[in-house]
């Protein structure tokens, strides 16, 4: 099969709509959790954010789709819209379930250009999701919460891989059949340059903004970082992303393209740390 050909949309769509798994958020096996469990999942502060970003992605694409003048295309992307928004659904579910507070904020605008908006929220999502199915399975391991929750949220994460797997393959085939394949490594390299750069910006941001609240405040960092078992380096990171990835995207047809720029690079970072010299530790720490 050759990659930007109209077999290839077939396949990419085919495979897309058939995939889709039918639930609802009431519908999910939700645990009780005892009060230590819910302070802890309380104190997790990326609750607000993600659930502004996976409302925000449903509408976006359900705009989008009714843009694109290939019915097939247009359906995929709209089922990927009810996913989102489905995404979104959950996280609200778990917030009135378990009562945890989030403050109200403005619904982020939509630009009217909406196609480059797809594709920019696309690398972003490959971005973001690479590093979460690492951070999904060190947070397991770790016994961060109840298996429970793990095993609800497990499957939402089989969902971004797949939607991972459609966007690569969907502009791939943009590129081909606007002429524009071989731009292909570039564009990616720009893409996830900008991603990276975005992620920056707000890392900066929420840092700013951190310095400005009281001491006395506990985030994240002091009830769910403490509760990590785990001998966390940045080596151990990468090891278990790239092998997350792996294992998530190999359910998926071998015919389809699957993102490589991140597990390729982040495969190079961990061959060159595990080269470098491990610090010993120190006589005084083993004395204690």
């Amino acid at each position: 099969m050759r990659i930007g050909s109209e077999e290839h949309k077939q396949l990419l769509c085919d495979w897309f709509m058939n995939s889709h798994l039918l639930y609802e958020p009431e519908e999910l096996p939700w645990p009780q959790l005892d009060g230590t469990t819910l302070d802890r999942l309380r104190g997790i502060p990326f609750w607000d954010e993600a659930l502004r970003t996976e409302s925000r992605a449903g509408q976006m694409l359900d705009m989008y789709a009714a843009t694109v003048k290939d019915p097939t295309i247009r359906e995929a992307i709209a089922l990927q819209g009810r996913e989102e928004a489905r995404h979104g659904r959950v996280i609200q579910y778990l917030i009135d379930r378990y009562n945890v507070n989030v403050p109200d904020k403005e619904a982020p605008e939509i630009p009217a250009d909406l196609e480059p908006e797809f594709i920019r929220f696309g690398y972003g999502e490959c971005f973001d999701s690479f590093f979460a199915f690492g951070l999904f399975e060190i947070a397991r391991q770790s016994k961060l919460m109840p298996e429970a929750l793990f095993t609800i949220f497990d499957p939402i994460l089989d969902e971004e891989a797949r939607h991972m797997t459609f966007f690569i393959n969907w502009i791939a085939y943009k590129q081909i059949q606007e002429g524009k394949g071989w731009l292909r490594p570039f564009n990616s390299l720009w893409q996830y340059s900008g991603a990276l750069q975005r992620r920056l910006d707000n890392l900066t941001g929420i840092t700013k903004k951190k310095k400005k609240e009281s001491s006395s405040q506990k985030g994240f960092t002091a009830t769910g970082v403490k509760s990590f078992t785990l001998n966390l380096t940045l080596e151990k990171f990468l090891e278990v992303c790239i092998a997350e990835n792996a294992k998530r995207m190999s359910k998926y047809d071998d015919r389809l393209l699957r993102p490589e720029f991140l597990p390729v690079l982040s495969g190079v970072a961990y061959q060159t740390l595990k080269l470098l010299p491990k610090k010993k530790p120190s006589p005084v720490a083993d004395a204690a």
